[in-house]
């Protein structure tokens, strides 16, 4: 029998938060799951539900490419599974025939190492599985020599597998009779009998011994699955849709309550100006291949104070703290199908044309589906920028294990003083500001840190040019 191996996981991402179609290549054995030999059919692997994501603990089939008796090859892909975080193809490592899909499209929750479906090497043998359903149970091999005593009245093949590897034992006649009247394994008792022969007395003895030890209580049975309750209904309120979780739904919405429950957040906001930084972009746009938004310039201001204060840039591993030398930057996107945050890696060491770049390509694959897992889970500090919907403040939840998400409004113009007309009948000017809000996990992160990242923060945003440094 294979064993599992379990996938090296990472921990849990709070705003990964959209399907995505990605051909991830699990290692054969995480694929096959255990390879299952059961005597009774002819030699086939069960394929067992794999580990398709850092955090999964189940998954839902949404549709088979492949039919029951379909041969398929290394690379093909038998059907897609819905994580908690993307809808992954269940690709195959070797090539086989599909026997029995155990499985089938829409089967919800199914837990890690739970049977899918049955492959072959041989499609003549696909017809033998038309009514197996992962539940038979394993039959041992007996040696040759175990075969050729064995009886009509043998013991069922659960039995068996107690029997010693030397064969079955010596037993007389009335013993093996009496033993089968009494349901009694004689593999499990050792003989009194000239040569180790089995006699009535010892199966006697035995029943006796049997009898005086505590009864074992009986392996508890699976309780069904509650029917689903109606859902309730409010008399005179407007008619009504009621939309179905999908896997991923569910899972953020467990990962977003329990991050605000168990995470103990605080909050620190400042005001930025931002009218050197936006000069600066129109002149870096005048000779940059890709176009730099606003966006892109306070991702590398981000990442920037994050290397000038790194206790911000560090994560809660429940019994320490890890800090992170460089940064990988999760820049929250919007998709169809939800919110999801990927990551641009090393931020600190690329300049705002890269990023411009790098951001861009990833935007487009999320928003397409097509980012793949390592693109979306991990992640030194997430960025979140609402400015794009008119928002003025945004206050956002922290994304485990990280400690810190900064949230950013939109640029408005101001009315500040302009400490150099204070003597004037004018001592005003015009500014463009935005507001940032930045979410702390406070037990890696305290007051005076977070002051500190958001102080330098704003230094670097409203001079620019210390960026290029």
């Amino acid at each position: 029998m294979a064993v599992n191996r379990k996938a090296v996981t990472a921990l849990p991402q709070v705003y990964a938060r959209s399907f995505m179609t990605a051909r991830a290549k699990p290692s054969f054995n995480s694929l096959l799951g255990s390879c299952r030999m059961f005597g009774a059919y002819p030699s086939h692997k069960v394929l067992n539900m794999p580990n398709l994501s850092p955090t999964m603990s189940k998954g839902t089939i949404t549709k088979w490419y492949k039919k029951e008796g379909d041969s398929y090859i290394a690379g093909d892909v038998l059907c897609d599974v819905e994580t908690d975080k993307a809808t992954v193809g269940f690709e195959m490592v070797d090539s086989g025939v599909l026997a029995k899909i155990i499985a089938p499209t829409g089967s919800k929750d199914i837990p890690l190492g739970a049977p899918v479906a049955v492959v072959v090497d041989d499609a003549k043998d696909v017809a033998a599985f038309k009514d197996f359903t992962g539940e038979a149970k394993v039959e041992a091999k007996k040696p040759e020599a175990a075969k050729k005593e064995e009886k009509p009245e043998a013991k069922p093949a659960a039995k068996e597998e107690a029997k010693p590897a030397e064969g079955r034992s010596k037993i007389s006649p009335a013993a093996r009779k009496f033993a089968a009247e009494n349901n009694v394994d004689i593999s499990l008792i050792k003989g009194t009998g000239p040569s180790g022969r089995v006699l009535k007395s010892d199966i006697e003895e035995f029943i006796a011994k049997r009898k005086q030890e505590p009864e074992a209580k009986p392996a508890a049975k699976p309780t069904p699955a509650p029917a689903a309750a109606p859902k309730p209904v409010i008399p005179g309120m407007p008619e009504y849709t009621d939309v179905e979780l999908t896997s991923y739904k569910r899972v953020a919405a467990e990962r977003l309550t329990e991050a605000k429950q168990t995470v103990p957040h605080f909050y620190v906001s400042i005001d930025c100006e931002v009218d050197n930084l936006l000069k600066l972009r129109e002149e870096l746009n005048k000779h940059s291949k890709s176009k730099i938004s606003i966006n892109d310039m306070l991702v590398k201001a981000c990442a920037i104070a994050c290397l000038r204060v790194p206790d911000a840039n560090a994560a809660w591993m429940g019994t320490f703290i890890r800090k992170y030398k460089d940064v990988d930057m999760c820049v929250a996107v919007q998709t169809p199908n939800g919110l999801i945050a990927p990551i641009v890696p090393r931020t600190n060491l690329k300049g705002f044309e890269q990023i411009a770049k790098e951001t861009k390509a990833l935007i487009e694959k999320a928003k397409d589906g097509k980012l793949k897992p390592e693109q979306f889970i991990g992640g030194t500090f997430t960025i979140s920028n609402a400015g794009m919907f008119g928002i003025n403040q945004l206050i956002s939840i922290v994304n485990p294990p990280q400690a810190c998400i900064l949230g950013v409004s939109l640029v408005e113009k101001k009315f500040v003083v302009d400490e150099s007309k204070l003597a004037t009948d004018k001592p005003w000017r015009i500014a463009s500001k935005l507001t940032v809000s930045l979410s702390c996990d406070h037990r890696v992160v305290d007051g005076a840190v977070a002051s500190e990242w958001t102080k330098e923060f704003k230094r670097l945003v409203e001079n620019p040019s210390l960026m290029l440094l």
